[in-house]
């Protein structure tokens, strides 16, 4: 995945951003809101875009209000896009299901005596 091709692939969107900010931010379409259509992107191979198909559908959205300016709110919104997109990719390993070592099993099974000896003691022997 090239980072750098997936960015020249992302549409904006701009509307008024939301919160105080005065006349500024009631006037300005500062809020930026970054679409990227995994179907029909050039910068993943088949396997990545499988794999983000699969786990962020086909379209990933990314918003950003953050700042007063349009332009750091569209570099904002499409880190954003990027990072989704770098997480959804990675290939994790597989979970190999492993036994309790024989020392805590050991240990379970003194503590379940341990238990049992405590509430034995605790039984009214005149019933």
């Amino acid at each position: 995945m090239d980072a750098e091709s997936i960015r020249s692939e992302i549409a904006f969107r701009f509307s008024r951003s939301s919160g105080p900010g005065g006349q500024h931010a009631q006037k300005r379409s500062t809020r930026a809101e970054a679409l990227f259509d995994v179907a029909e992107s050039a910068g993943l191979t088949e396997a990545e875009r499988a794999r983000v198909l699969r786990k962020l559908g086909p379209v990933v959205r990314a918003i950003a209000q953050d700042e007063r300016s349009q332009f750091r709110n569209r570099e904002l919104a499409a880190d954003r896009i990027v990072e989704q997109l770098t997480e959804a990719v990675k290939v994790r390993r597989r979970r190999r299901p492993t036994k309790p070592p024989a020392a805590s099993r050991e240990q379970q099974l003194d503590d379940k005596r341990r238990r049992g000896q405590t509430k034995r003691l605790r039984r009214n022997l005149d019933e």
